[in-house]
């Protein structure tokens, strides 16, 4: 919470309004938000735990407790998209101060992942679409062709709903420094799809908070465009690390179009080229997204597509928060 506090008092002003009742600090609500992330309680569960642990309150200045109605609503004015360009900006802000970037060691990675909509299992899912199988072949009927046609008609329906479940499913795009796995800037959307619309922006908001602005990006096959490769080369002076394997694959022997998209052919054509290159560190964005999972959990409390996009936003800003406190001990 000191950390957590600490950062937004950088980055965001004291309060919201002055006309406000000024009962709570916008860094102190912040620090709260953060405390109920990192032990996985509901606003509810954070107050209670808030009024057993009064000396955290304390820590960071608050006399008294707010209530999971404040807290629900800190929650909503705080983590919208502005504010927590802010509070990246801080941690960028503080990650150069004691040099903990490490863009010059490690490029900059960018890869996008699918969170939980929901609190359930996929071994759950997966009994309930094979208890949903043998319900509809029991209605059938005994006769093998009715059944097989009954199985049928269940597995179009399964298809169906997965798609539809797919269509729904909270991703989270982030660019990470990997020598201290700090997550310096993140696109929330909703749906699967190609990550290649993500990363211009999430690459800008990366390079435009860091000082040192030439290094490397790395990303995989999922952000592979020249129009990307433009972006990053040309628009930012980045030297960028996509493999041309995106789209209709070309003729046997021929080279995909583009100049940079066949610059990379060349380039990561060998499992030594890419150590040498430094493409193999495109896996420190993966490990992030499984700290943040392992760490803070896969499923996502909210029920809308807005309040979702928020809590992602909350457990990259925990986990930066955590990754600042190990690091200052």
């Amino acid at each position: 919470m000191r950390a957590a506090y600490r950062l937004a008092r950088d980055a965001l002003p004291a309060y919201s309004d002055k006309f406000s009742r000024h009962d709570f600090t916008l860094p102190q609500l912040f620090a709260c938000l953060v405390a109920k992330e990192h032990l996985r309680r509901s606003y509810r569960g954070a107050e209670a735990l808030l009024r057993d642990c009064r000396h955290w309150c304390r820590d960071v200045g608050m006399v008294k407790v707010p209530d999971h109605n404040t807290l629900w609503r800190a929650a909503r004015f705080l983590l919208a998209k502005c504010r927590v360009a802010r509070l990246l900006d801080a941690v960028a802000r503080w990650a150069a101060l004691v040099r903990a970037l490490g863009l010059s060691l490690k490029p900059l990675s960018i890869d996008s992942t699918y969170f939980e909509p929901r609190h359930a299992s996929r071994h759950y899912e997966r009994r309930l679409r094979e208890a949903r199988k043998a319900r509809a072949a029991a209605r059938a009927g005994a006769g093998p062709a009715a059944r097989d046609k009954s199985l049928g008609a269940g597995e179009k329906r399964g298809r169906r709903l997965k798609s539809r479940a797919m269509k729904r499913m909270p991703k989270l795009t982030l660019a990470v420094g990997g020598h201290r796995h700090l997550a310096l800037a993140m696109a929330a959307s909703t749906g699967a799809g190609s990550d290649c619309p993500d990363f211009a922006p999430v690459l800008y908001d990366a390079w435009r908070r860091v000082p040192n602005r030439r290094f490397k990006v790395a990303a995989d096959s999922g952000s592979d465009s020249e129009a990307n490769h433009r972006a990053a080369r040309l628009d930012m002076g980045l030297v960028s690390l996509i493999p041309p394997e995106s789209g209709r694959p070309p003729p046997p022997g021929a080279a995909p179009g583009g100049r940079w998209r066949r610059h990379m052919k060349r380039l990561l054509a060998t499992g030594e080229s890419r150590r040498r290159c430094g493409y193999t560190q495109r896996w420190q964005c993966e490990t992030v997204h499984s700290m943040i999972k392992r760490n803070l959990g896969s499923a996502l409390r909210g029920k809308t597509a807005w309040s979702r996009r928020r809590d992602m936003a909350l457990k990259v800003l925990t986990h930066d928060v955590m990754v600042m406190a190990e690091i200052c001990g």
